[in-house]
């Protein structure tokens, strides 16, 4: 079976039903994946659920659970289900959060240990109910995993920290992931459909601080391609990212999860990744991940591995000059 023989997904978000529906497209036969079977699937599933484990893969309806769980692969999402944004293209939960879970950092870890992961991936819910937005909770699920698991390597996506003092970004620093990751999520003109509750040049900006705070760390951002948006406003975006030094794309193709989320305009098709991909390898970014099924930490250990060749590579080449 495959997702596109599924029905059209149930609102799983009650809240979300005020919002105008909007027909879900036909998914085009380069974007139809297989639902999951695999032993390895159930046995990831069972380690999270024991652990009590909130994962992105699942909240945010990601196409690649069945692939990535076959392979013990989970992106992590900390402090809790319920997100105090209402971006259009997500289908996580929004309204008023509970309270953080001071043993999660642990639990996290020790998931962390019982999957066997080599590289993990950390994000959360946007937490603008809390002074730091969630900072110290970040650092502390950081330390957390790299005391138990001192080999393996941790990637974060985080919010904006929008609201939040400069000591907020700078104790996650502090923490030393080895890749910080912020999405851009979509071009500017489209954030005030898709993403309200963000800024686009702050989010440009905290990417940028990271590299100012701390040079080693690989910095990250993506997009999703599909919204509304032109060729040249995604083009601007790299550019953008390069002024802030950022050093790994990723472009995927939006999915709309539920007919109250924002429409699908067009799917890009494979072809037109490949340009993208080639057009932002050529404008300096190390890594590069463009392709329909593409998200922020499909295939993360193996393209970690690839980024920090890239900078030797990178770093050799400088020194022959």
């Amino acid at each position: 079976m495959t997702s596109s023989d599924l029905s059209v997904p149930k609102l799983r978000h009650p809240e979300k039903a005020h919002r105008q529906s909007h027909p879900i497209l036909r998914k085009p036969s380069w974007i139809r994946v297989k639902a999951p079977t695999s032993e390895g699937y159930r046995k990831t599933r069972d380690i999270l659920r024991g652990n009590k484990i909130v994962t992105v893969c699942e909240e945010a309806s990601c196409p690649n659970v069945g692939e990535c769980w076959s392979k013990s692969h989970a992106t992590f999402m900390i402090m809790g289900e319920i997100c105090t944004r209402g971006c259009t293209f997500c289908n996580v939960a929004t309204g008023k959060p509970d309270a953080l879970d001071p043993f999660e950092p642990g639990r996290v870890a020790n998931a962390v240990s019982k999957l066997g992961l080599r590289h993990v991936v950390v994000t959360s819910v946007d937490r603008d109910d809390l002074e730091d937005g969630g900072a110290k909770h970040f650092a502390m699920t950081i330390k957390a995993v790299k005391h138990k698991n001192p080999q393996t390597t941790v990637e974060i996506l985080t919010p904006d920290f929008l609201r939040c003092k400069p000591s907020a970004l700078e104790m996650v620093i502090d923490a030393t992931p080895d890749i910080f990751n912020h999405n851009l999520e979509t071009v500017p003109a489209l954030y005030p459909t898709v993403r309200p509750g963000a800024r686009y040049f702050h989010s440009l900006q905290l990417l940028y601080r990271v590299k100012e705070l701390a040079p080693t760390i690989f910095t990250k951002s993506g997009i999703m391609v599909g919204l509304g948006e032109e060729k040249n406003e995604v083009i601007q975006i790299m550019d953008d990212l390069r002024s802030a030094n950022v050093d790994f794309i990723t472009i995927g193709q939006y999915l709309q999860p539920t007919p109250k989320h924002h429409p699908i305009k067009t799917f890009i098709t494979p072809d037109e990744f490949k340009t993208y991909e080639r057009m932002a390898y050529g404008k300096g970014f190390l890594m590069v991940s463009s392709s329909p099924l593409t998200r922020s930490s499909y295939h993360a250990e193996e393209d970690f591995d690839r980024l920090r060749e890239a900078r030797f590579k990178q770093l050799q080449n400088s020194m022959q000059f």
